[in-house]
């Protein structure tokens, strides 16, 4: 048998979640001493706290670890709620990378403060481009809003053109405008260069629309687009330098896009006016 104290050690809690899990019956002592309330342990129950740290963990609360210690669960809902949590941890892992590559992000943006080449930036005439897209709605211009909406967005529209026969003819322009409803929400635009007529692409909900010619301040990224920020807010820094307005929002042309994102290059142009 173990005091309290040992048993803690031996399992790696605290006394205190010990005296807790005994008030409420999820792991009650062998034995406690009628005369001074010491509470004496077997090992045999280091299985039990084992099983109710590792259900917690994956974030059971604690009265659904003792229906399922208990055995009021049964093995088809177990596994439910197991799949249930394994999806929600996927999920906030997913979340807490893509917040860490924004932080990764911004604290490239703070170190290149002050370094500005001018010769990345490029003012050029953008031609009129004929391109066919998908659009969606996401509630910001926050990457952590604009990603989970152009990507899908993209993987749904080149099956969409294959299967009408309508064929790319240059790279990938996705585009932003505010939504009519206002309130920040941005209207995303994914689309492809080709020479298809303006209209829609059958009942696929894709469309082709025409974009007219504008002068751009342009900037090459290379990298993923999670790390764009500094090629934007050099972009910035060089236009407030130089004397230009932006009219708009930075349109991105899709220069190179391999499997690995890292190598991508991409092309931002912002519609800008000399001040």
């Amino acid at each position: 048998m173990f005091t309290i104290g040992d048993f803690a050690r031996y399992g790696r809690v605290s006394a205190r979640m010990l005296r807790h899990y005994d008030a409420i019956g999820l792991l009650r002592p062998d034995r406690t001493d009628p005369a001074t309330g010491y509470r004496f342990y077997g090992a045999a129950q280091l299985a039990r706290l084992n099983r109710i740290i590792a259900l917690k963990d994956l974030g059971f609360t604690l009265q659904q670890v003792r229906d399922v210690l208990d055995e009021r669960v049964g093995p088809e809902e177990l596994r439910g709620m197991l799949r249930l949590r394994r999806a929600e941890l996927a999920e906030a892992a997913a979340a807490a990378t893509a917040r860490l590559a924004q932080v990764e992000a911004r604290l490239r943006s703070i170190e290149s403060e002050g370094h500005m080449p001018a010769d990345d930036v490029v003012i050029k005439a953008v031609a009129a481009v004929r391109v066919a897209e998908l659009t969606g709605t996401a509630a910001s211009y926050e990457p952590q809003h604009i990603g989970p909406v152009i990507g899908p967005l993209y993987e749904e529209l080149f099956p969409l053109l294959e299967g009408t026969g309508v064929r790319p003819t240059g790279p990938g322009i996705a585009r932003y405008e505010d939504a009519p409803e206002g309130g920040g929400a941005i209207v995303v635009h994914a689309g492809v260069t080709v020479s298809a007529p303006v209209g829609p692409v059958g009942d696929t909900g894709v469309s082709v629309v025409e974009l007219p010619a504008f002068e751009a301040a342009t900037i090459v990224h290379r990298g993923a687009m999670d790390d764009v920020m500094p090629a934007v807010q050099t972009l910035a820094r060089w236009l407030d330098a130089n004397g230009y307005r932006s009219t708009g929002y930075t349109r991105e042309v899709d220069l190179e896009c391999p499997a690995d994102r890292s190598q991508w290059v991409t092309e931002l142009q912002e519609p800008v006016v000399k001040v």
